[in-house]
């Protein structure tokens, strides 16, 4: 069967027809750099990686674009508030680049642990802060924005199309003022912020033809998609809650200036939730990855969330951890037992799980289903090793190769050769970080009893040795310098 996606902005399942033939350009709204990475992160990111992996292994050459957000992502999600990674600057008495430096750091760390493949590329909004002036200018130019005081806005009225995405009609955004308080410089209460003027206090900003400032969140990954993947991308994903307003104005933005439909496949994943309620900051919920690594192989958090489809929300628990645990450790006995069992005569039909596999995967990435297709084929894997007869070597070579192919290639749940448990880069990363987290303690005590001679000199000692240390008023966290 052929790849059937579904299409958010459709609403429907639809065969995957790329632009170009054989050719698929993917991009996925990066993370905004201002705290480690958490359980909803690895959801998004383990999902669209596996996306990626599953169109290579179908044969297609995938570019893959990945933005890092470092300005402009507002504490409203609008046009109001401060902007996220200069707030954390000033809470951990820093620079804003140091703290987006750092929180990148962080969270490729965190994705590499998980087994997420690095995008094709990963371009940041400081570094294409020319390339969204251009778009703004042409969005000006062709009556679709307009400029207040320094400011840019665009105007939904000029885009019939605004809000399809998300079903938000006009009148619905009316009302809500698109989140925040009407500002009267507007013409309308739903246009949202292309350009924003900045005060002398803002450490983030820009010469424009508008005046210093700094550029809106919606208009970078406009200006980036279309700069590596042409006017028109086959694949974009991202999490629900962005549909509005972000991707909203993405479509606005990218079809006013072009003429051209933005996006072929809209893709979004759904939320991480706790007991049934959504995961945040805000009510003190969120998994921070970096500490559920200390007690959970990141590859048990892998398959955890590839037992749920993107589109569904995963609900975290101890109890779903420690299934999810049991259920990896059967698949690793297999491949064991595969490596590890002396070849006999008997036959089993391995073809019809790699169809199986196939067809989970075509059906919009099914990977709950296809996992499923993983267990079936471990039961009768064994089944068929207790038997006299056991399996011939051929077939032991073709059920390993089926899942060194489905299991760690595509899912990427399994590393190669036949260990059952984590290599030894994961053990030495294990051993590092409960050996930094006892410095940490010394240092914590060190500080509580006011040796700051001590506690300098510890941090200052993990530096040398590439462990950057970060005290903030949430406590101290950790990374390793590049």
């Amino acid at each position: 069967m052929a790849l059937q996606i579904y299409n958010s902005l459709s609403r429907e399942k639809e065969t995957f027809v790329p632009v170009h033939p054989g050719v698929v350009g993917m991009y996925v709204c990066g993370p905004t750099v201002y705290g480690h990475a958490h359980l909803g992160h690895a959801k998004s990111y383990v999902s669209f990686d596996v996306v990626a992996r599953w169109l290579r292994h179908s044969g297609y050459r995938v570019r893959y674009v990945q933005n890092i957000t470092d300005v402009g992502h507002l504490t409203d999600d609008a046009d109001q508030g401060e902007d996220k990674i200069a707030r954390q600057a000033l809470l951990e008495k820093t620079d804003p680049m140091e703290i987006a430096q750092y929180y990148t750091r962080s969270f490729y760390d965190d994705m590499d642990r998980l087994g997420v493949e690095r995008p094709n590329i990963a371009p940041t909004a400081t570094g294409h802060i020319p390339e969204q002036i251009a778009l703004i200018e042409r969005l000006v130019e062709s009556g679709h924005a307009y400029v207040v005081d320094g400011n840019v806005y665009f105007s939904v009225q000029s885009f019939p199309g605004y809000g399809r995405l998300s079903g938000r009609t006009d009148q619905e955004a009316l009302q809500s003022g698109t989140r925040v308080e009407v500002r009267s410089e507007k013409r309308h209460p739903s246009d949202f912020a292309l350009w924003k003027k900045a005060g002398d206090e803002h450490l983030m900003k820009w010469q424009s033809p508008w005046g210093t400032g700094f550029p809106g969140w919606h208009v970078e990954c406009s200006a980036m998609s279309m700069k590596y993947l042409g006017q028109t991308v086959d694949i974009h994903g991202g999490g629900m809650e962005n549909k509005f307003p972000h991707h909203d104005c993405e479509i606005a933005q990218s079809e006013a200036a072009t003429g051209k439909p933005y996006v072929r496949y809209w893709m979004h994943n759904n939320m991480v939730t706790v007991g049934g309620i959504k995961m945040g900051k805000s009510l003190k919920n969120s998994v921070n990855l970096k500490d559920l690594f200390r007690d959970t192989p990141p590859m048990v958090i892998r398959f955890f969330i590839l037992q749920s489809h993107y589109r569904s929300p995963l609900d975290y628990s101890g109890t779903a951890i420690r299934a999810s645990s049991s259920g990896l450790e059967k698949l690793q006995d297999t491949r064991k037992r595969l490596f590890e069992t002396a070849p006999g005569s008997g036959n089993c039909d391995i073809a019809a799980f790699s169809g199986r596999f196939s067809e989970a995967m075509d059906d919009d990435f099914n990977t709950p289903l296809a996992i499923s297709v993983l267990f079936d084929f471990s039961k009768t894997i064994n089944a068929a090793l207790d038997k006299p007869e056991g399996l011939s070597a051929s077939v032991i070579a073709d059920a390993t190769a089926f899942l060194e192919t489905f299991a760690g290639t595509v899912l990427g749940i399994m590393n190669s050769g036949g260990e059952k448990s984590a290599p030894a880069s994961e053990q030495s990363r294990l051993v590092l970080e409960k050996t930094v987290a006892i410095l940490l303690d010394i240092r914590l005590e060190a500080r509580k009893n006011k040796d700051f001679t001590l506690s300098d000199r510890i941090r200052d000692r993990l530096l040398e040795a590439g462990i950057e240390v970060k005290d903030t008023k949430e406590g101290s966290s950790w990374s390793l310098t590049p």
